[in-house]
């Protein structure tokens, strides 16, 4: 089978991957149409001897960490730093990959050490460092747009545990709207499909409309975002979900917005 056909189904997740670990679609991308690049330059560099979706992050995480790519000051992998550069120094790089291939990307400890090529107790401290740095995060105020109570309250149970203030749980689009127009967040977890059939990304596109606010997708139906049609959110998460990989979203959300720091807890 050739590379191209092994890593297609696993592209639309390394794409999530890329854009949380960056804080943008835009930079990303680039990462992800620079390491695709380089593998039609030389496919050999490709480690075919192991799983395809470890091979992809594998070669993906050698190239987003090269010297070269990063100091690029131009061209298609420009990293739109003039927002994100501060914070990314904030958190050390290698634990924030671990805590993504962990908790968001799904991998055991075992595959994170292999993708990374480091032994297991070491991927494994490096998530628990990445864990401790993000509880540094500033607290701020979080508006949960879904319409199934139980998983409304584990949301935000999670939040809270996280130090932030739920501002409200909006049930449809126009409890979403009502709610910010109370009190502006700080971020919103939005589910896409609501109660009284209203879409949940609709609300979001009309709050964004108004405010500047990150955002985070909780969804049973993730394919609806990756489509590559439009644009997609830097932060996805797939139900059912574990607790870890939305705390470890909130904290990827709050870390890239550079407005985080001046709002109110």
């Amino acid at each position: 089978m050739s590379i191209a056909k092994e890593i297609a189904p696993h592209l639309p997740y390394l794409r999530r991957f890329a854009r949380a670990l960056n804080g943008t679609q835009a930079s990303g991308d680039a990462y992800v149409v620079a390491m695709l690049e380089a593998l039609v330059l030389d496919p050999d560099s490709f480690p075919r001897e192991i799983n395809p979706r470890i091979a992809l992050y594998r070669t993906f995480l050698k190239l987003w960490s090269s010297v070269g790519l990063n100091t690029t000051d131009s061209g298609a992998v420009e990293l739109s730093r003039s927002s994100a550069e501060r914070n990314l120094e904030a958190l050390t790089p290698r634990p924030r990959q671990a805590f993504l291939l962990r908790t968001v990307e799904g991998f055991s400890i075992e595959e994170v050490a292999a993708i990374m090529d480091v032994t297991p107790p070491e991927a494994a401290g490096l998530v628990q460092t990445a864990g401790q740095e993000i509880a540094e995060q500033v607290a701020t105020d979080v508006l949960i747009i879904e319409d199934e109570p139980i998983i409304a309250l584990d949301i935000e149970t999670m939040v809270e545990e996280l130090g932030h203030t739920v501002t409200g749980v909006a049930r449809t689009q126009r409890e979403a709207i009502a709610l910010v127009a109370k009190k502006r967040p700080g971020l919103v977890l939005a589910d896409i499909q609501l109660a009284d059939g209203s879409s949940g990304l609709d609300a979001v596109n009309e709050i964004l409309a108004t405010i500047d606010v990150p955002v985070i997708f909780i969804t049973a139906y993730p394919e609806r975002l990756l489509t590559g049609d439009r644009p997609e959110p830097a932060f996805l998460i797939t139900k059912p979900f574990q607790p870890e990989a939305v705390k470890a979203a909130i904290s990827q959300a709050l870390f890239f917005d550079r407005r985080a720091g001046r709002r109110a807890a």
